[in-house]
């Protein structure tokens, strides 16, 4: 009895050592971004205004607001979800309900693992050949939203798969037993329980597209534009390329403004993630297992 009691209290101890390491890498993992956000609220708050969000830059680009560069970056990033979502989803769907399970599909399996790897100056390239100029439709709207897609695909592909993939094989099959077809099932079952998960592909998607600059660079990101874009096929300016641009090339820029456009380009990103994890939340509770 003492010596299971001994053991108990050694095991005890072992485990507020193993907790309390875990608890330091937590700690570790979070102290730098905490520290990255109170260094951009402290340094670019004062640039917050709303002639900052809602002005023009003008004096070189030193002086006014960005509101063309943050509704570019809106319209960009909803373009490649519209582009992205639906062509995503329903490639996760092939794969893992219809395909067979053979060497084709796992080689494309493997090939959507490593599209996902590779650098986005990559992407911006294979953007500026297909879709700039074989598509013919130059640096635009259009073109960059559909690099931007094809870069954040494999995110969605992959984590809608593995999202169908936690559905219990139960479910399916007590579908199948009452004469539901495949696709019945898929959409009236699988999906709804895996809506949840969907949602975090699609969270990584928008915080990944919202901040790249090499694929819009290349493809439909401006400089500097006087004027707002009247369709798909203008170019458009990003807050991603705006912050290389003030922060690197602009002469005598005051020293809030890089800051508060970092500051709003993170806020727009963690805004979109917390609305999308808060309907994420309210899904998952509904669930009934």
């Amino acid at each position: 009895m003492f010596l299971a009691t001994e053991l108990n209290l050694q095991n005890y101890k072992v485990q507020g050592r193993w907790r309390l390491l875990f608890l330091v890498m937590t700690v570790l993992l979070i102290l730098p971004v905490l520290v990255i956000l109170t260094l951009l609220v402290v340094r670019g708050g004062g640039a917050i205004s709303w002639e900052f969000l809602s002005e023009f830059p003008r004096n070189g680009m030193t002086e006014g607001g960005i509101f063309p560069a943050f509704l570019g970056t809106i319209f960009l990033v909803s373009l490649a979800l519209v582009f992205s979502v639906p062509l995503g989803i329903a490639a996760a769907i092939y794969l893992s309900e219809y395909a067979a399970d053979n060497w084709l599909t796992r080689a494309i399996n493997l090939a959507i693992i490593n599209l996902a790897g590779v650098p986005s100056i990559v992407h911006a390239l294979f953007g500026v050949g297909a879709f700039v100029l074989f598509f013919k439709f130059g640096t635009s709207i259009l073109a960059a939203s559909l690099t931007l897609a094809i870069m954040a695909l494999p995110v969605v592909i992959v984590a809608t798969r593995e999202s169908l993939q936690s559905v219990p094989q139960a479910f399916r099959e007590a579908c199948w037993s009452l004469g539901a077809t495949r696709w019945q099932t898929i959409r009236r079952i699988v999906l709804p329980n895996a809506i949840s998960g969907i949602l975090t592909g699609i969270i990584l998607e928008v915080s990944r597209t919202a901040g790249e600059t090499a694929p819009i660079m290349f493809t439909g990101a401006a400089f500097f534009l006087p004027f707002l874009p009247e369709s798909v096929y203008d170019q458009t300016m990003a807050l991603s390329l705006h912050l290389f641009v003030v922060s690197t090339q602009v002469p005598n820029v005051p020293e809030n403004l890089p800051y508060g456009v970092a500051l709003l380009l993170i806020g727009i990103v963690l805004t979109m993630n917390a609305l999308s994890i808060g309907f994420r939340v309210y899904l998952r509770n509904k669930k009934k297992w």
